[in-house]
């Protein structure tokens, strides 16, 4: 099986206008159509996705390791709609305009924001993380989603301190532990492993702050919401996902004004891999 998850053909680090390091890859045609990728959770700008399709879709993949992750540095006490301001230098420095923008698992609040503030002119949420923290999830929600809702809640600088010791093999082992096996077909290929394991090494570099806040963030209320987003959008869900999302996205699509719903067949949380080409060529159709 194909999975698209070649090494970046580009790497590089803008210095941001407060002095801060944004580290960024990019794949496929440097004057085609642009996309920015929002990665899951603790995931480094190094794991794409379909990049064996971009040459032939006209498409450039542009990824960035969010603040405290991978290359990019810290930016204590940021926020969702931060990341989005440097979303848009980022895109201001490649001159790649306003992007289409992907969010996968927890990139989906981010992406989100991207789409909210004006950063995306289109919006793919692939397997995306719901907001668990919604008075309208709280009676679906299973131990652990509730468990860190409740702990973000209550102290989110305790919480963060917790989610920070997990780790690149703890959380290897927290996504396979009760992946599909339509899932762990894919994890446990050769090259999809090497190539998430080591983005998880990256997303986890330094002390682990950076995917803290991320889940911190993506735990509590959305700063901005959903119902902000006016750009055409696009939900994409794989129905064996019990994972991302206690309803598979219904309400989370519902949410954005517009928002077409794919609950796929057959499917679980790798839908970013294993749809690839879908998820690309129905964003290509978004005027």
């Amino acid at each position: 099986m194909e999975l698209g998850v070649d090494a970046p053909e580009h790497t590089g680090a803008l210095t941001l206008p407060d002095g801060r390091t944004l580290a960024w890859s990019s794949w496929g045609d440097p004057g085609g159509t642009p996309v920015l990728l929002c990665p899951g959770a603790a995931t480094g700008r190094s794991l794409g996705f379909g990049t064996h399709l971009l040459a032939g879709l006209g498409v450039h993949l542009v990824s960035a390791d969010r603040p405290g992750l991978g290359g990019s540095d810290p930016a204590p006490g940021r926020t969702a709609a931060d990341f989005a301001a440097d979303a848009r230098a980022l895109a201001d420095h490649l001159g790649i305009g306003r992007p289409a923008v992907v969010g996968n698992s927890q990139g989906a609040p981010f992406a989100l924001a991207c789409a909210a503030t004006g950063a995306a002119r289109a919006l793919a949420l692939v397997s995306p993380a719901d907001e668990i923290a919604h008075p309208a999830l709280a009676d679906l929600l299973d131990p652990g989603a509730r468990a860190l809702r409740d702990a973000v809640a209550a102290d989110p600088e305790h919480a963060g301190r917790d989610l920070a010791a997990l780790g690149p093999d703890g959380m290897w082992d927290l996504v396979t532990a009760h992946a599909p096996d339509r899932d762990a077909a894919v994890y446990r290929t050769p090259v999809f492993e090497a190539a998430y394991r080591r983005a998880l090494a990256e997303g986890f570099a330094g002390d682990g702050a950076g995917y803290a806040r991320d889940t911190v963030l993506a735990s509590g209320r959305w700063d901005p919401a959903p119902e902000r987003v006016a750009v055409p959008t696009d939900v994409w869900y794989g129905e064996l996902d019990t994972f991302h999302s206690p309803d598979r996205a219904g309400l989370l699509a519902r949410r954005v004004p517009g928002a077409r719903r794919h609950l796929l067949p057959g499917e679980g949380g790798s839908l970013l891999w294993t749809r690839a080409g879908d998820v690309l060529r129905t964003l290509l159709a978004r005027p």
